[in-house]
């Protein structure tokens, strides 16, 4: 009986409690892990085109608990505040400042308490326009960036329910804006609500197979409600206060002026609504009205989409990708499928492009048709423009060169290549805004400019090239050194004369701006000066490991060691792997390595880094290739390549003499918990492992997931292995699970988490499961995140670093 009490107590003071549920309040972390887990970090930032101001962008690195619960709508694929009408996730920043050549300047006249979000630069960047979101509604407001000073438009009426609730217009003084409608239907209460009848679905022998999508509409009290909160009226907002009707009551989703701003492409949501898929495949019509809100055309109706042909190259028909050429004053364009939205269907050309020039008085003309499936276009000028397309199933991509005013001519291509072998990435071509405002390419004498990460074997060396239209014969103008930091190009100002603006960083150096002339030997000019905010970590050893699977596929990973880690006389620590699994068509991508020993350590919330304060060596990153070739498909082998993956990273690390093999854990967030799942069901590789935020039982989206194809009555074995649910009696290890009870990414369901718990523990396994109210797939709350490293603390001292 003495036992059993000794037993009891030993439990409790763990913090694990012998029966089902612990009652637990939220817990923080050691020490080590809070002064880099809970610091204030430097602001974000947005550049204007010549590099002559910066606006930095300030706020807490999390959310509270508090605001994380407030009121929220879950409905068509959205969640928002039925109060304030904005995004119920959104990240507020809390104060603005700018920085120009003199210095940091405060903004005057900037909101108290303020919880901003929205920014967009006027058409000419002398304005940068905001939102703010009060207890009540959410206000639009504006910067003038010359006086420094900003300044409120309006009250708490506007609509940010499904996405930016403005556009500038092209005079840069006044915007268009989507306000909640003036009588506005009331939000029903479902609590409250009387039904009228069952909820009754229809199919007729179509095929509808749609991915697991949450938050759906589930009867017509969510229907009334999602109309509620979707609609506005479009109103046309001056800076000096005046305000007038630009567009009746609609549901809006977007308003995309011409370059001119004579006219505007207006995209509206219609019924009938769908209970399957979200708001953005439901009916909808794309408008041409001119710049005071008259329709003038209805370019394209689009019914609710429901049903495609399977694959993730499948597409609808009609037009599509609805934009304006950005070289042009008011010139439509879009896209057709050529094969009917099918990948099965053989196609010289899959899809085709299509221009309508003002005054829309003529009929659309044929200009370029793509071989795989259309991805956009850079325009540059009335002969010259580059084309994208792309194939998912064979990771093709191509790039063309084509005339736009000579369809008859045939487009060349310029680059055709696997998207995934990042060593052969040419670059993208560099851009510079026109008199319109927009971006285009280019064009100097026949040559284009073309910028790179410059990802390759002796590492990241980033680059501009100039390109020979003609010949296609590229002269590299700049490539960055970077021996012993990594300097990436931010943003490039005048390519002509050489300007461009850099990051720089290292593995304890803060990433700065820095002005650079690519024609001058002049050492840069740091335009930033933020500190390092970890300076905890001073001393961590790190470096890009690199290893070989069983097979010969070379991986690779970033390695942590603890400051003070003696190189000479090693000490075998107890290691925690992250990772990821990417799948690949080819071996020769999937070895390749784009980490970089000097980037800087970043500890946010979800890395693993935190842990080499706590004596753990950390592989974080580490390559997990899942790798199909020819007609065999990654999935095919998932199991066996996931456990081949860990084993490699484990025996180097175990060969140099870092680590002791016994004591490893192995976690991963959303694919990387199922990832860690298995290995921990497949193997005998790890002590214990984290999954946070996963999926586990794969007959839960039977329609395809990840990089899945097929559905699984096509693939029942692939599934049925694949999943860490289906193999529960194989456990091995002790997991602990941790999952947001509020996940909306698609086929996590936090149902995955529960589920897969009871199993394991039905099948008497060693599991924890931890529920993080309010959350979803990602975490926001500084009570959730804290929480959470305490749980992934508290489960890798006691299963890992103290293993018995």
């Amino acid at each position: 009986m003495k036992q059993i009490s000794t037993l009891v107590l030993l439990l409790v003071l763990l913090g694990f409690s012998a029966s089902a549920q612990v009652d637990l309040k939220y817990q923080e972390p050691s020490k080590e892990i809070m002064e880099l887990a809970d610091v204030p970090l430097p602001p974000s930032t947005a550049i204007n085109d010549d590099g002559s101001v910066l606006v930095l962008m300030y706020r807490n690195q999390y959310k509270t608990i508090s605001e994380l619960s407030e009121k929220e709508k879950k409905l068509a694929g959205i969640r928002t505040n039925p109060i304030t009408n904005v995004s119920s996730r959104t990240r507020f920043s809390n104060n603005v400042k700018l920085m120009k050549k003199k210095g940091i300047v405060e903004v005057a006249g900037m909101p108290q308490n303020a919880r901003l979000s929205n920014f967009s630069w006027s058409p000419d960047q002398s304005k940068m326009a905001f939102t703010n979101t009060t207890n009540v509604g959410t206000e639009l407001w504006y910067i003038n960036i010359e006086a420094n000073t900003a300044h409120k438009l309006s009250e708490g009426t506007l609509n940010g329910n499904l996405g930016s609730p403005f556009k500038w217009m092209k005079d840069n003084n006044s915007l268009v804006v989507k306000m909640m409608p003036e009588k506005r239907a009331a939000i029903i209460d479902k609590l409250n609500a009387i039904p009228t009848g069952p909820i009754v679905s229809v199919n007729e022998g179509q095929k509808a197979q749609n991915r697991t999508y949450q938050d759906l509409l589930k009867d017509k009290v969510d229907e009334q409600n999602f109309v509620s909160l979707a609609e506005s009226e479009l109103k046309v907002v001056a800076l000096d206060g005046q305000t007038k009707e630009w567009a009746s009551k609609a549901i809006y989703r977007s308003v995309n002026f011409s370059p001119d701003g004579n006219y505007a492409i207006v995209s509206i949501v219609k019924k009938p609504f769908s209970y399957i898929v979200p708001y953005r495949r439901f009916p909808t019509e794309f408008w041409l009205v001119d710049k005071m809100g008259k329709k003038l055309e209805v370019i394209e109706k689009v019914p609710l989409i429901e049903e495609l042909p399977q694959g993730f190259m499948a597409e609808r028909m009609g037009k599509r990708d609805i934009a304006w050429r950005a070289d042009k004053p008011a010139t439509l364009y879009w896209a057709v499928v050529l094969d009917k939205g099918d990948p099965e269907v053989e196609a010289a050309y899959r899809d085709e492009v299509f221009e309508w020039p003002a005054p829309f008085n003529t009929e659309p003309k044929s200009i370029f048709k793509s071989i795989n499936r259309f991805a956009g276009i850079t325009w540059g000028d009335d002969n010259a423009a580059i084309a994208y397309d792309y194939w998912w199933n064979t990771r093709n991509t191509k790039t063309y060169l084509f005339n736009p005013s000579n369809p008859s001519q045939e487009p060349e291509v310029l680059n055709d290549r696997n998207y995934q072998d990042r060593y052969s990435d040419p670059g993208n071509f560099v851009t510079e805004r026109n008199q319109y405002h927009r971006n285009v390419l280019v064009l100097d004498k026949g040559y284009a400019y073309l910028e790179g990460d410059g990802h390759s074997k002796e590492g990241q060396k980033p680059f501009i090239d100039k390109m020979n239209l003609s010949t296609k014969k590229t002269v590299r103008l700049y490539q960055a050194e970077n021996k012993t930091n990594l300097e990436t190009i931010s943003k490039i100002i005048d390519v002509k004369k050489g300007q461009i603006i850099t990051r720089v960083q290292s593995q304890t150096d803060y990433p700065n701006y820095y002005l650079r002339n690519i024609k001058s030997r002049k050492a840069p000019r740091p335009v930033t000066q933020f500190e390092n905010p970890f300076k905890s970590m001073a001393g961590v050893h790190k470096e890009v490991v690199k290893y070989t699977r069983e097979d010969g596929l070379p991986l690779s990973g970033t390695l942590y060691l603890p400051a003070g880690y003696d190189m000479n006389n090693k000490e075998r620590l107890p290691l925690v792997m992250w990772a990821y699994p990417t799948e690949y068509k080819d071996k020769q991508s999937a070895g390749q390595v784009t980490a970089s020993s000097n980037e800087f350590t970043y500890p946010w919330y979800g890395s693993p880094v935190f842990w080499v304060m706590k004596g753990y060596a950390v592989l974080d990153d580490a390559s997990f290739p899942i790798v199909g070739e020819g007609d065999e498909e990654p999935n095919d082998t998932f199991v066996p390549q996931l456990v081949a993956n860990a084993k490699a990273a484990i025996d180097y690390l175990d060969e140099q003499g870092y680590v002791d093999r016994k004591r490893v854990a192995v976690g991963g967030h959303s694919y990387g918990a199922f990832m860690t799942a298995n290995l921990l069901t497949h193997s005998d590789l790890f002590a214990a492992g984290i999954a946070r935020s996963g999926a586990y039982n794969r007959t839960l989206t039977p329609f395809g997931f990840q990089s899945e194809e097929r559905n699984y009555w096509e693939a029942p074995d692939i599934y049925n292995t694949m999943s860490p649910f289906m193999n529960s009696s194989k456990m091995k290890h002790p997991l602990l699970l941790i999952h947001g009870v509020a996940d909306n990414n698609s086929g996590t369901y936090p149902m995955q988490s529960e589920r897969y718990f009871n199993a394991l523990k039905g099948l008497g396994a060693t599991v924890r499961l931890v529920m993080l109210p309010s959350e979803s797939h990602g975490y926001r709350a500084r009570e959730s995140v804290l929480h959470m490293l305490w749980e992934q603390d508290q489960w890798m001292e006691k299963y890992v670093k103290n293993k018995k």
